[in-house]
């Protein structure tokens, strides 16, 4: 097996009795790093503390992931401008900080003879957001809900 000792220092090929001894002299742990290789190599090192620094190693990788979540915004087919701006703001807020957004519009009693509103004003929605978003999921009425889905462009 190749050996590699605690210093990072290449011993070339030794039998293992020969790593193992070295190891022990050291106080050491004797680690098999890659067992695919011919011959496997093995390095002397502080079992404990390798396996210290990996969980570290994992436990800040895991910090700077971003997970992405979906945020929802529901309106009405009737949305008055005002109100619409405020929703779009809002919009533009969720996938400014990555998050993909749900648009959903709620049809009650009467506007459920009216789609065609429902469609327009989801289009607006999908031309505003043009350079900033792609539509992920295209407009679809479920039920009495439209809804479409935009992440945003990387």
């Amino acid at each position: 097996m190749q050996l590699i000792d605690a210093e990072g220092e290449n011993h070339g090929t030794v039998p293992i009795e020969r790593a193992r001894e070295i190891a022990r002299e050291q106080g050491l742990d004797l680690v098999e790093i890659s067992p695919n290789n011919n011959p496997p190599i093995c390095k002397v090192l502080d079992f404990g503390k390798y396996k210290f620094q990996a969980q570290k190693k994992a436990a800040e990788a895991r910090k700077k992931q971003k997970t992405q979540s979906v945020k929802e915004i529901k309106m009405r087919p009737n949305i008055d401008t005002h109100d619409y701006d405020v929703k779009m703001r809002a919009v533009e807020k969720f996938l400014g900080e990555g998050d993909k957004v749900k648009v959903t519009l709620r049809f009650r009693g009467r506007e459920m003879a009216h789609l065609e509103l429902g469609m327009q004003l989801l289009n607006r929605v999908k031309e505003q957001l043009e350079g900033s978003a792609k539509v992920e999921a295209e407009p679809k009425l479920e039920g009495r809900q439209m809804m479409m889905v935009v992440a945003p462009v990387k």
